[in-house]
């Protein structure tokens, strides 16, 4: 029978619409303030994977956004739920990446009263996510939930947030479902790609940076195509190493925390920069010193999806409206017509970054050596794997250490946000059970949502969590000692048995202290098919892969002198 010929409550034409719009799984917290739809699920052909806390639930929804390109789904309940949520809404916000999160909200006849748990959402997350609307008609419940799809994934992706009345869900009504939701893709004009294609013949020492989203993994290879013809050095925003594979020789490394100073020395140098669907926002600009504001020093040739980010920051000798999928699709046409000139600054971008991230010469304070760690992860594990990281100075070991090669492959928050890798693991192996899932923690970042392991463990995910124990908040103790050397202040941190968590959980635990202890406990965890964990126990001296806390904290006291 025509849906659009039935009464339906407006719990069920939800779901319906998210059926329609090729949603297969769904994260929540269940909430009495949106029963309606938790009853339309029960019958629904949707993956639903229950959370122990709503941020961890918004953050497994982002990252299958971020994975997929596709709006990740989150169900949270009104006020301190949907408060809770929005550290992940934050993060798709920071990120761009798609997600919709559909939360309970009073009954309509209780509105504007201060009722238990109300809030005001357009007030509260209007600078947060790129809409904000409230469905008070059942009947525009295909039409509102159409728009989200198409807001969160267009122009700058990012996050929606519908609130949800909990009467409007019971009633019932008839009308006719939406279409499924299409992503329009802006392609690069004719005129353009020959303007680029003058520019980059002219140029001395040209560079490309990649980040943003709205990649794929065909569009990757295009752009690795590209970069070839033009024997282009090649460099990845923040976090966005899985969109140009490491093995490559025109690859050059990472604009990141922590960056090696050759990379920053040849784009300062360079005479043309071409950046393609990222933001050149504070971390890979290193502070907004990186290029001048509004004008930079080298020319620019920005490209981006959305048009309100051209010249935003940075005003470019070429501006370029188009997504990454389709800019890469068009460079096809764009080849040189005689040999290139800066072929040899390009090897030698590759062999710096070769030497910057080997891990073999690394030696750090204590009895286990993480340089030997990583290179044995570089040997045993999956070049697809995926890996997975919150906030903090352990994220530098993957960063610098792991050659990504594979788009999809990494899940790491551009915002910051601690406590993002576990619950991130989860949603990548809920998507993809058939890839390994590696998530590297620290002792606090792990604890801000630690409580997800149970969620592994309940729907049989067999993540590995490398969770790197040195008792403090190093990060913040690393600017602590930096700026007010030797006077400790609120961050060192007394943990439990980490082992004993991930069994008291249903996982699988090693406890690891020594460097020849990690390879066994590794495969024991890998082989046990259950979630796990690595307790890795860190010497708290050693704070980053070269640095120790008794270094920086004498260089910042000879700095006062």
């Amino acid at each position: 029978m025509n849906p659009a010929l039935t009464s339906r409550t407006g719990g069920q034409i939800l779901v319906d619409q998210l059926i329609l719009h090729g949603v297969q799984q769904l994260f929540c917290v269940p909430g009495e303030s949106y029963l309606a739809v938790l009853d339309a699920l029960h019958d629904a052909q949707l993956g639903v994977t229950v959370c122990r806390q709503e941020g961890g639930a918004a953050m497994m929804a982002e990252a299958q956004g971020k994975l997929t390109g596709r709006p990740g789904i989150c169900f949270v309940t009104r006020g301190p739920g949907v408060t809770n949520a929005s550290a992940g809404i934050h993060i798709a916000h920071q990120d761009s990446t798609p997600l919709i999160v559909f939360v309970g909200q009073v009954a309509r006849g209780a509105l504007g009263r201060e009722a238990f748990q109300e809030l005001d959402y357009p007030a509260v997350f209007g600078t947060m996510a790129k809409w904000v609307v409230q469905i008070d008609d059942a009947r525009r419940v295909p039409e509102l939930v159409s728009r989200a799809f198409h807001v969160a994934t267009s122009g700058r992706p990012g996050p929606v947030v519908i609130a949800l009345p909990e009467d409007m869900l019971t009633d019932a009504v008839q009308v006719a479902d939406a279409l499924p939701y299409t992503v329009p893709e802006t392609h690069p004009g004719a005129a353009a790609l020959q303007e680029l294609a003058e520019r980059l013949s002219q140029a001395e020492r040209p560079v490309a940076i990649l980040g943003g989203s709205r990649w794929s993994e065909r569009a990757v290879q295009d752009f690795v195509a590209f970069a070839q013809a033009w024997s282009l050095p090649v460099y990845c925003s923040f976090r966005r190493q899985m969109l140009f594979p490491h093995t490559h020789p025109h690859y050059g490394g990472d604009l990141g925390l922590g960056v090696n100073p050759k990379l920053l020395a040849r784009i300062r140098a360079s005479d043309l920069v071409l950046v393609v669907g990222g933001r050149l926002s504070e971390i890979p600009s290193q502070g907004f010193e990186l290029f001048d504001i509004p004008v930079p020093q080298q020319r620019l040739v920005h490209v981006h999806a959305d048009a309100d980010e051209l010249g935003r920051l940075y005003r470019p000798a070429q501006a370029i409206h188009a997504t990454p999928q389709a800019f890469t699709a068009a460079l096809a046409g764009v080849r040189p017509t005689a040999p290139v000139r800066w072929a040899e600054h390009t090897a030698a971008a590759h062999a710096e970054y070769l030497a910057w991230s080997d891990p073999a010469p690394i030696r750090i304070p204590g009895t286990l050596q993480m340089g030997a760690v990583m290179q044995h992860l570089k040997e045993v594990l999956p070049a697809d794997t995926i890996f997975c990281n919150g906030a903090g100075n352990f994220a530098t070991w993957i960063h610098r250490f792991w050659p990504f090669t594979t788009y999809a492959s990494q899940l790491a928050p551009t915002s910051g946000s601690m406590g993002y890798g576990l619950p991130a693991g989860v949603g990548g192996k809920r998507l993809w059970p058939q890839r390994e899932v590696v998530v590297f923690a620290g002792d606090g970042d792990f604890l801000m949502h630690g409580q997800e392991f149970a969620t592994a463990v309940q729907y049989g995910l067999p993540i590995l969590v490398v969770l790197l124990d040195n008792a403090m908040y190093g990060t913040i103790r690393m600017h602590q000692e930096r700026e007010y050397p030797g006077r400790v202040s609120a961050t060192m941190l007394k943990n439990p048995d980490f082992k004993a968590y991930a069994v008291a959980f249903g996982g699988h635990g090693e406890r690891v202290e020594r460097t020849e202890d990690f390879a066994p406990a590794l495969a024991r965890a890998r082989a046990s098919g259950l979630p796990a964990v690595l307790h890795c126990l860190l010497d708290a001296q050693a704070i980053t892969p070269t640095g120790t806390l008794d270094g920086i904290r004498d260089a910042a006291l000879a700095k006062q002198r």
